[in-house]
C-alpha cells in the first residue's frame, strides 16, 4: 500500500538515511502534489491520489511545528532532523521560503543539535526564492536519477517544463551546498527495462555528479511499495559498486539498502 501523510506535522519517524526525523509536509494531507510523477514513488501515481485540498498556511505550519518540538521536549524524543518532504514537492509551497526561515528559527530554540533538511526532486531550485532558502538548510538533498532524458520520461516522468540542462547548472550554482540522492533499481514499466546500475546510465550520470561538485551522495533503492509492480531492487552489490565509483573520484556518498 502506498503511503499519504497527515499535513503539516507527521511523526517522528526512524529514516534510514537521516536518523530520527520529525516530518514537515507543505503538501494538502488528502493527496499527492508533485512536479514528478515517479513510477517508484511511496505516495503512488499523482492520479491515484489527487489532492483536493489546499496547501496548509505558512501560520498553520509553524505553530504546529512549534507545538510538536514542544512536545519532543518535554516528552522525547529527541529528533535528529526536522525533514521537509510528505506528499509531493514541498519547494511547490507559495511560502517555502518564509516557513524555512521559521523553521530554522525553532529549531535553534528547542532542538539546536537537529539538521534541518528539505528532500527535493529539483524542479523548483530556478526560482531565486527556493534556492536561497535552499542554501540556508543543513541537508538540502536533491535528486537526480539519471542524466539521460528518455529514462527521466519513462521514470520520473516530470509534469510540465522540465530542462535537464538547466536543472544541472543550476545544481552547480550550489557551489558544494548541496546532497545529491539517486535512486538505482531494476525491473521493467510499461514493457521498458529501468535498470539504472548498469554502466550505460551511471557513468554519464557520475561525470555530472562530478561537474556539479556536491557536498556528498546518497544512493538508494527500492525500500516501500511502489505504484508500479514490476520494478526490483538493486542488489547490494550494485549499490557498493556505484559508491566505490564514486569514492575513486573523491565523492562522499553513502548507502541505503
Amino acid at each position: 500500500m502506498t503511503i499519504i501523510y497527515p499535513s503539516p506535522i507527521f511523526g517522528p519517524v526512524h529514516s534510514r538515511r537521516l536518523g530520527v526525523s520529525l516530518g514537515i509536509n507543505l503538501l494538502p494531507e488528502d493527496g499527492k502534489c508533485c512536479t514528478f510523477d515517479c513510477i517508484y514513488c511511496e505516495c503512488g501515481f499523482n492520479k491515484q491520489h489527487p489532492a483536493h485540498a489546499k496547501m496548509p498556511k505558512a501560520d498553520e505550519v509553524v505553530a504546529a511545528l512549534e507545538a510538536k518540538l514542544k512536545d519532543m521536549k518535554a516528552n522525547g524524543p529527541t529528533p535528529d532532523v526536522l525533514t521537509f518532504a510528505g506528499n509531493g514537492e514541498p519547494t511547490s509551497h507559495p511560502h517555502f521560503p518564509e516557513i524555512i526561515d521559521a523553521t530554522i528559527r525553532l529549531r535553534d530554540e528547542y532542538f539546536p543539535q537537529a539538521k534541518v533538511s528539505v528532500l527535493s526532486n529539483s524542479t523548483f531550485i530556478m526560482r531565486p526564492a527556493v534556492f536561497e532558502a535552499l542554501k540556508k538548510v543543513d541537508n538540502n538533498i536533491l535528486k537526480l536519477d539519471t542524466v539521460d532524458t528518455d529514462y527521466i520520461n519513462l521514470v520520473d516522468r516530470p509534469v510540465g517544463h522540465f530542462n535537464l540542462e538547466e536543472i544541472v547548472e543550476k545544481l552547480k550554482a550550489f557551489e558544494g551546498q548541496c546532497i545529491i540522492q539517486t535512486m538505482f533499481m531494476k525491473g521493467e514499466f510499461k514493457g521498458q527495462d529501468v535498470d539504472n546500475t548498469g554502466d550505460r546510465y551511471v557513468l554519464p550520470w557520475m561525470d555530472t555528479v562530478e561537474r556539479i561538485a556536491p557536498s556528498s551522495v546518497m544512493i538508494y533503492t527500492i525500500d516501500r511499495e511502489t505504484p508500479a509492480h514490476h520494478l526490483k531492487k538493486a542488489s547490494h552489490e550494485e549499490l557498493d559498486r556505484i559508491a566505490q565509483l564514486l569514492q575513486m573520484r573523491g565523492i562522499q556518498t553513502s548507502v541505503s539498502y
